[in-house]
Formats: C-alpha cells, structure tokens, sequence
C-alpha cells in the first residue's frame, strides 16, 4: 500500500493542459533532430565513404534504434519522450483522476510504455520508409523502367494514385485534432496519443521535486547473488547509460541547432555571405582513380558499367562521369554509391543529357 502510495500524488488543478504552442513546440523539436543529424551523417561520408558509407546508407535503422533507447529511457524515467521532458511536460494515464496521478518519476505503465514507443519510434520510422519508395517508385515510372504492359508498372500506378489522398487524410486527421484541441473540445493534440491511453500535462512542482531526487537505479536493492542476475544488471547499467549520455549529446545539439537557425535566419544573410565570401575551392580530387584507372574505357562513348556505347546518356552529378541510364541507375538503387570514385550518391543525382540535335 505505501509502495503505491509513493508513485501518486495529489492533483494539479485542471489547468495542467499544455497549451497549442507548448504541444507543437515539442513535437517539432525531435522533426528538426533528425534531418541535422543526416546532414552531418552525409557531410562525413561524402568525405570519407570508406569509413562512414556505412553510417549513411543505414541512417534510418541506427537513427531508430538510438532513438528506441532515448525515448525508453526518458519514458521509463520521467513519463515523457525526450522532447516532452525538454519543454516541462509528461505523459499522464487516462485511467488516472484528477486527485490521484503516478509522480513524472514513476515512470509509464508498461502497457502505456511500449504503445508510446511505438507510435514515438515505429510510426515515423515506417513513415519515412513508405515515403522513400514513393520517391524511388515515382523516378521509375517518370524514366519507364518498367514495360508499359507489365503488371507491377500497373500496381505501383495505382499505389501512386492513391498514396496523395492517404497521406493528405492522415494530415488532416491530426490538423482537425489540433482544432479541437484549441477550442477546449479534446483532450489530446495528437490522435497518437490516444491511441497510447496517455495525455499531456505539465510538470507539477511534486514531479520536479522527485525528479531531482530520484534515487540511483539499484542503490537500495540487495547485491545480485547469480552471474545471471550480474550481467542482466550489467546490461542494463550499459543500456541506460547509453540512453543518459544519448539525452545530454540531444540536449546540448538542440541548443546548437537553434544557434544555427539564427544564423542562417533571413536577417543574418548579408552577414553571412560577408564572412564567407572566399575564393572557389578547386574541384574535387576523386579517391585513388585517374584518367588511366582501368573502370573508366579508352573510348568516351562507352559506358564504364556495360562496355558498350552509350544509351540515354546520364550523368552523375556526385563525380562527373556519364553512363547510360538503366546501367547507373540500377548501380546507385542498390550500391548508393559512384561506381568509379565510390561518392556516397542517391537516385535524384542523376541528370540526363540531351545531344544538342534532339
């Protein structure tokens, strides 16, 4: 009873509701993490493929996983994702009254727990993923890769029809629950969130208090006895830490990229281009290949992947080198990489040329 008793606490009034710009803040902030940490992700392999091509070709799954650890951790810790926390918010059971709510220290129910990973982690990276193929189908389909009569090209039409009119109900999905949430009619923002029998309230100054001092995990529990036990406790010391020193890079990186938003603000463009008005850098120098590299053929019309004259001539904007079209595509879909220099390289850098009598 007393072990109950200490993960509740007496209400905050009714108005602990976040306001519109508190819910929009929070959720902007992890939307702006992810694509500053892909750019540095693709900066590091253009500069080094040998060493970080790896880091950007599965960019999506180790930004998940990292991710998967944040949010369990702050989920586990302080009832809110990592964003949530960073704005003062956190996660609130629907099933709990106005007078008895779990402290912010408690931690999730773990049927509450995994459905917010979910929805936090699972829901965009499979977001991401759908719209990637899209991408990939739309190239295809605009180049005909595919014959005309063929029964995937008619499947993937479909599939391309469609995806618009998905992707614009889910949108408005959410945007009609942010109107109801700003006339007083919802509970939640997000219909994510009540799918996850969760809703956001504001810290309470009980929350904080117990935040600050929570006790170290394990620092009132008895030795483990077994090796089982040891390394179970091992791993998850290794886990959380982790997840700790992953929340401290975040929160220091938010403060950075909001630095860089100032500088790169409408108001700071003349600056900027005074600071950095410096001369033309020279041209790349590509890895260990020459002009006499034995990938590249004697003759200039012909293909470096097939041996054979050229056909629907494309260039590659990462290195400069032509090839026909169903050759390099095909190569960069599945290498996503130059096949000469070994540039880090996506389908939307291909560029077609056109010989000035058609």
């Amino acid at each position: 009873m007393a072990e109950h008793g200490a993960h509740i606490t007496t209400a905050a009034g009714v108005d602990d509701q976040p306001s519109i710009f508190e819910v929009v803040a929070q959720d902007s902030l992890m939307t702006a993490v992810r694509p500053a940490l892909q750019h540095v992700v693709k900066v590091l392999a253009e500069s080094n493929p040998a060493h970080y091509g790896f880091f950007w070709k599965w960019f999506d799954e180790i930004f998940t996983l990292l991710d998967l650890l944040l949010q369990q951790h702050y989920l586990s810790k302080t009832s809110a994702s990592f964003s949530e926390n960073f704005y003062g918010l956190k996660r609130i059971v629907l099933a709990d009254t106005h007078k008895f709510q779990r402290l912010a220290s408690a931690g999730l129910p773990k049927q509450q727990l995994w459905k917010s990973i979910m929805f936090l982690v699972l829901v965009p990276y499979l977001k991401v993923k759908l719209e990637k193929l899209v991408t990939s189908l739309r190239e295809e389909d605009e180049y005909s890769i595919h014959p005309p009569s063929s029964h995937w090209k008619r499947c993937y039409r479909a599939f391309l029809a469609a995806y618009p009119f998905v992707n614009m109900a889910w949108e408005g999905w959410f945007l009609v629950q942010q109107l109801r949430y700003i006339l007083g009619k919802a509970q939640h923002h997000s219909p994510l969130l009540k799918l996850a029998g969760v809703r956001l309230g504001r810290l309470t100054a009980h929350d904080i208090h117990a935040l600050e001092h929570q006790p170290v995990e394990g620092s009132m529990k008895q030795p483990p006895a077994s090796v089982r036990e040891k390394i179970k406790l091992t791993l998850k010391k290794v886990v959380g830490g982790a997840a700790l020193s992953l929340s401290t890079g975040l929160s220091v990186g938010v403060f950075f990229l909001q630095f860089l938003e100032w500088w790169y603000s409408s108001e700071n463009q003349e600056t900027i281009k005074s600071l950095t008005a410096l001369p033309t850098p020279p041209p790349p120098v590509h890895l260990d290949y020459n002009s006499d590299s034995p990938l590249l053929p004697k003759m200039k019309t012909v293909c470096p992947l097939c041996r054979k004259t050229r056909v629907n001539d494309t260039v590659l904007a990462t290195s400069g080198y032509v090839f026909c079209y169903r050759c390099v595509f095909n190569y960069v879909r599945s290498h996503q990489a130059c096949p000469i220099t070994g540039y880090p390289t996506e389908v939307q850098h291909l560029i077609k040329l056109y010989s000035p009598e058609n």
